[in-house]
């Protein structure tokens, strides 16, 4: 059987909503209809995205007058802040992934079309312990992204290449 490097489910004690309106009163702020619906966008599905591709799903209400780009921006910081989203910089653009309630993973980057795989390895997770230990060294957090070719990518580039 193969070893999975799944991340499981996620377990929060309150929604992605109560815990956005508890930090935007904090601040005298508050979840207004626009925020609501990109919260509401953001956490449908857990996807890494960019910007432009949050834009691209809420384009009906951006149509509409309904949403703008700015509260689009504002909002996606705001979530940043509130420790809902964790904003990650990935060669040329910025990329979001969910943050509350998830546990540390690391990442297969896809080069070619941008996929991103989550994983945790408990074996990585030791290596990291020991080499801090051998250097008398505090880890507060790790990211690693390892850059490649995902399946569907090299399979494409074996069909190029027999052509």
């Amino acid at each position: 059987m193969a070893k999975s490097f799944s991340l499981g489910p996620v377990r929060v004690k309150s929604p992605p909503l109560e815990r956005f309106q508890a930090f935007l009163e904090q601040g005298g702020k508050r979840l207004t209809a626009q925020r609501r619906q990109i919260l509401e966008q953001v956490f449908s599905h857990h996807d890494h995205f960019d910007a432009e591709e949050l834009l691209d799903h809420l384009r009906p209400l951006l149509a509409q007058r309904k949403l703008s780009r700015p509260t689009v921006y504002r909002t996606l910081n705001e979530l940043v802040e509130a420790g809902l989203l964790r904003k990650m910089p990935l060669i040329g653009r910025s990329v979001y992934e969910h943050d509350y309630g998830y546990p540390r993973h690391d990442h297969l980057y896809c080069q070619n079309c941008n996929k991103l795989i989550e994983f945790h390895s408990p074996e990585l997770d030791r290596l990291c312990a020991a080499l801090a230990k051998e250097y008398r060294f505090q880890v507060t957090g790790h990211r690693m992204f390892v850059m490649g070719l995902c399946a569907e990518c090299r399979k494409g580039e074996e069909l190029k290449d027999e052509g």
